[in-house]
């Protein structure tokens, strides 16, 4: 287990996070990183998944089978001494299991945070189905906007090109930031809220509203000329400008990302490609017919030279053109990651020093004994045992 800062700002908020997918995990990751002390609770036979679980920086775990009554009373107690339940099953999983967060853990602890992470809307017509990601973006009308449009031969650039498939961002949009953050923005808003009335509450959260309320601007653009109103990849910030793109370099698979929305950034692109207006026949670059001769010069310019030779040309401009970098390249670079907010009264834990950025996972029950002694004082054999691999409690367990 990751020790924990005692200056963070979640320092003293204990979360119990049911093992799930993505975004829960997410979740518990982000509060572990900035002091809250996760513990998640894993089945006693694990479910197959499509990958593991690598978000467990700060985490411990331990077993619980929620199926039989000794391992549901070991959790209804866990749950008095915890300040957030993170659950990521579907809509109905918990009130099987008799554990109906209104009637059953608010009545316990009428101060704890239930943040409950569904894929699809709880009262729309998908809750009940699986899903995943590309799923989610898919009934959001986001996915609609992400993609690619085909190839048009010189005597077609007037016409429209036919879009090509959307194509899924991997599973970040859905997964982690309609679901994983939009989860811990509202962990903490039912917190504050907790603090001013000493009330808890139930958190939903769905991962269709989510990216859909990510998509805000992008959505109410459409009704904008020259913004976000023609068909996908025709627009100003999806492709279909060539001032904001991506261009291979003579280094086949090499690439730079161009943003030069600006007239000056342009300016200053102009003048690292050694372009001029006359190059792509004279017309404002912001004249849409100008568009399709002005993308195959860049297209052709930027083929000329290596990304290392680009790089040197555009370090320290304006230009808004930068090197498209690998995972690996910046690892091999020694490249920190560092937390998404820097706090200064407050930080996040220092997971440098501790290797939290590396690849791991942990294993079902690692580190619980220690939660279990910290938070509560329970001592193993005496306060309870691990039977049939799940935790059980003893008549000596007090809170």
């Amino acid at each position: 287990m990751t020790s924990r800062t005692t200056t963070g700002s979640l320092s003293g908020i204990r979360v119990l996070e049911l093992a799930g997918l993505a975004p829960g995990p997410f979740a518990g990751m982000m509060l572990a990183d900035y002091g809250a002390s996760v513990l998640r609770v894993d089945r006693v036979t694990p479910p197959s998944t499509p990958s593991p679980d690598v978000l467990v920086r700060g985490k411990s775990s331990i077993t619980i089978d929620l199926k039989t009554p000794a391992g549901r009373e070991s959790f209804l107690q866990l749950i008095r001494a915890v300040d957030v339940l993170i659950d990521p099953f579907r809509p109905g999983v918990l009130e099987k299991l008799d554990l109906d967060p209104r009637s059953v853990l608010l009545k316990l602890h009428p101060r704890l945070v239930v943040a409950r992470l569904t894929g699809f809307r709880r009262d729309g017509n998908y809750a009940t189905m699986a899903g995943h990601d590309i799923n989610y973006l898919a009934v959001s009308g986001v996915l609609d906007m992400l993609g690619p449009v085909g190839p048009v031969e010189p005597q077609q650039q007037q016409q429209q090109r036919r879009p090509l498939p959307p194509s899924p961002p991997g599973n970040l949009l859905a997964d982690f930031a309609g679901g994983g953050h939009m989860c811990v923005t509202g962990i903490l808003l039912a917190l504050l809220y907790r603090d001013r009335t000493g009330e808890g509450q139930i958190v939903e959260v769905n991962m269709v509203d989510g990216v859909s309320y990510l998509a805000t601007a992008s959505r109410l653009s459409q009704k904008i000329p020259g913004q976000w109103d023609r068909p996908r990849g025709e627009n100003l910030v999806d492709g279909g400008c060539p001032y904001y793109n991506v261009y291979e370099c003579k280094d086949p698979g090499r690439y730079m990302s161009v943003a030069a929305l600006e007239p000056q950034f342009f300016a200053a692109l102009c003048k690292g490609l050694d372009l001029e207006d006359g190059h792509w026949g004279g017309g404002k670059r912001d004249d849409r017919r100008t568009w399709p001769k002005l993308k195959t010069l860049l297209e052709e310019t930027f083929r000329r030279k290596t990304r290392k030779e680009w790089e040197d040309i555009f370090d320290g401009t304006d230009a808004c053109c930068l090197p498209v970098l690998s995972h690996a390249e910046l690892e091999s670079a020694a490249y920190q990651q560092r937390a998404a907010v820097t706090l200064s009264q407050s930080p996040a834990v220092d997971n440098a020093s501790h290797d939290g950025w590396k690849v791991k996972t942990i294993e079902r029950g690692e580190g619980g004994e220690d939660v279990l002694r910290d938070w509560l004082g329970w001592k193993k054999n005496k306060d309870y045992a691990m039977e049939n691999g799940g935790l059980v409690l003893r008549s000596s367990a007090k809170l």
